[in-house]
């Protein structure tokens, strides 16, 4: 009987101690690169996340980055960018690592332009005409990555995704179309690599 009560509480203390690296809070900083595919360039930034792992499974996070570089460098029609997500990843999480899809909804802010500059008196404008004079565009990022634990509190984390956004319209897009409705979606390859800490 004796046996049984001692391999009963291992057993308990090892379910509990499972329970508790599953669930939990995560604090992470993060670089990120997003490849602005209507803008034609490379956006750098940095930002933070903050997550709870709510079940094996499951987790909720947001995610806030500055992208504070010109676009482009020489003419700029943006000078800076916000980018704020919120949503879920879902994904099995094993000792060492977890490989996860994600989906969360949230906005790019793009700054004006740092100087005034022409643009061409047509209709509809360019995309960069609508942009300069500073906006806040809906986006979904959808994707996965991978997350690995090198110790029982800390994690680095992959991700890649496609950062949808929703431009206004009527503009002329990238590959000089004419778009007249209300607004369009373009997708934008997003590369994030954070570290951080789990609670």
């Amino acid at each position: 009987m004796r046996n049984v009560t001692i391999a009963t509480l291992i057993f308990l203390s090892t379910v509990m101690n499972a329970r508790a690296q599953e669930r939990g809070l995560e604090l992470s900083a993060l670089l990120g690169t997003t490849f602005q595919h209507e803008l034609d360039a490379t956006d750098l930034g940095i930002g933070g996340r903050i997550g709870y792992q709510a079940t094996p499974l499951l987790g909720v996070e947001g995610e806030l980055s500055f992208y504070p570089q010109d676009i482009p460098d020489r003419v700029t029609i943006t000078s800076s960018r916000i980018e704020g997500l919120f949503g879920i990843k879902v994904g099995p999480r094993f000792d060492w690592l977890s490989v996860f899809g994600k989906a969360r909804p949230g906005f790019v802010r793009f700054a004006g332009a740092g100087q005034p500059f022409a643009c061409i008196l047509i209709y509809p404008p360019p995309l960069s005409c609508l942009l300069a004079g500073g906006r806040t565009v809906l986006a979904l990022d959808l994707g996965g990555g991978i997350e690995l634990y090198p110790t029982d509190r800390s994690l680095v984390r992959v991700d890649v995704s496609d950062l949808l956004l929703r431009y206004p319209a009527p503009a002329i897009n990238r590959d000089r179309e004419a778009v007249t409705e209300d607004s369009f979606w373009g997708g934008n390859l997003k590369l994030t690599f954070s570290i951080g800490l789990r609670f």
